[in-house]
């Protein structure tokens, strides 16, 4: 980490302060930074690298994307010098500007993830998902205990869901897609499962009351959230003392068509990366292990991970 003298000088380059001011609301990859700036890439990167070199950013490869975000834990004399700088020019007009874009992006993030799943609505169950595998939905339905309040979230139709809510006392199913809250709502109807109940809210953002779940789920949403960390606190927010969260999600892959393809935000996660969204939310007695590989290309390869809430 440079001195103060040195961060000062760091700060007086109206780019540099401007990246930092986007990174402080959100991690962006320098594409969307490009975007947002409308500025060479070559001339973003430069000064990226001069605040990673300076400890104020630090990066991360998903595929060929690189992000970058605001540093974790920075010094707090260093914080405060940086929310200093960006509330002096936050008045100004390009600062202005750069929110109203960064907002644009994000939105289009959601977007382009939601137009993926109202577009498969109805047909999730019968086509190819990565990760989807019965092999991995049975290690993850051993886990349950019968007769408690379970929470799918990032629950698409719920294929989970329509199986708990045989036995549990009562299933909530929370996706951000109208369509896929309309479908599933159908299909609980047609099968008779008045305990079972789909509500429209984000994983990040869960509409349901503090330790009000027995059991947490998040079967291949993770990879869908902006902030994967955001949405395993959520999860522990919602538990009630004694409640434990599964996770099944995709190991850390390069198949970068998943971007695309399957409306992915991120390329599956390592298992250090999901043991510590759960350690980092509060939960104890965390363990991930790998419970199946697919055996074609690019052979996806499924994490669970378990935690309880003390």
């Amino acid at each position: 980490m440079t001195n103060s003298w040195d961060s000062i000088k760091i700060l007086s380059d109206s780019t540099r302060l401007r990246l930092l001011a986007l990174l402080f609301k959100e991690e962006l990859s320098v594409a969307e930074l490009q975007e947002i700036l409308g500025m060479a890439q070559s001339r973003i990167s430069s000064q990226l690298a001069l605040l990673r070199q300076a400890g104020f950013v630090s990066d991360r490869r998903d595929g060929k994307k690189a992000f970058y975000s605001l540093r974790a834990n920075l010094p707090a004399k260093h914080l405060a010098l940086l929310k200093a700088a960006c509330e002096a020019v936050a008045d100004l007009p390009e600062s202005k500007e750069d929110r109203d874009n960064v907002d644009r992006i994000l939105q289009k993030r959601r977007r382009l993830s939601e137009q993926y799943f109202n577009l498969i609505a109805g047909r999730l169950g019968k086509g190819y998902c990565p990760g989807r595998s019965w092999e991995a939905l049975g290690h993850l339905a051993l886990r349950l205990v019968p007769a408690i309040t379970v929470a799918d979230l990032g629950a698409g139709e719920g294929l989970v869901s329509q199986l708990l809510a045989h036995r549990a006392e009562r299933v909530w199913c929370i996706d951000n897609s109208p369509k896929m809250v309309e479908v599933g709502t159908e299909l609980a109807k047609k099968n008779g499962l008045a305990n079972l109940t789909y509500k429209l809210g984000d994983i990040e953002r869960v509409p349901l009351a503090d330790k009000s779940v027995d059991l947490a789920i998040l079967s291949q949403a993770l990879h869908h959230a902006s902030h994967p960390q955001t949405a395993v606190n959520e999860a522990f927010r919602i538990l009630k003392p004694g409640g434990q969260l599964l996770v099944l999600d995709l190991k850390e892959h390069a198949f970068e068509q998943a971007h695309e393809t399957y409306g992915d935000l991120w390329l599956g996660f390592k298992e250090s990366a999901l043991h510590g969204f759960l350690k980092n939310a509060g939960f104890q007695k965390v363990e991930v292990t790998r419970v199946s590989r697919e055996e074609s290309e690019p052979h996806f390869e499924t994490l669970l991970a378990s935690g309880v809430k003390k």
